[in-house]
C-alpha cells in the first residue's frame, strides 16, 4: 500500500486488516469518496488505570502545597480582573 494519509473507501474497504495496522501502529488515515473527505480513523488513547490517575492527581494536589494567593480570595482576584 502506498504511505498516504488519504486513502479512497474502495481501496479501504479492500485492504481494511492493513489499514487498521497502520492506525494501530500510530497513523491517522482520512477515508476520501470520490476525492472528498468522508471519515478518519485515529488510534485510540491509552486509557490509564485507576492506580495512574490516582497518583496523577496525588502529584497534582502536592504540587499546589505551599501556594498561595497571597492572602487573597479567588472571587476577588476574578473581580480585580474584570475592572
Amino acid at each position: 500500500m502506498r504511505n498516504r494519509d488519504f486513502i479512497g473507501a474502495y481501496e479501504a474497504k479492500t485492504r481494511f486488516s492493513e489499514i487498521l495496522e497502520r492506525v494501530e501502529r500510530g497513523a491517522e488515515i482520512t477515508l476520501t469518496r470520490h476525492g472528498t473527505p468522508v471519515a478518519r480513523m485515529v488510534p485510540l488513547q491509552k486509557q490509564s488505570s485507576q492506580g495512574e490517575r490516582a497518583q496523577v492527581i496525588e502529584a497534582m494536589i502536592e504540587s499546589r502545597r505551599g501556594c498561595t494567593l497571597g492572602g487573597l480570595k479567588v472571587r476577588d482576584l476574578i473581580a480585580e480582573g474584570r475592572k
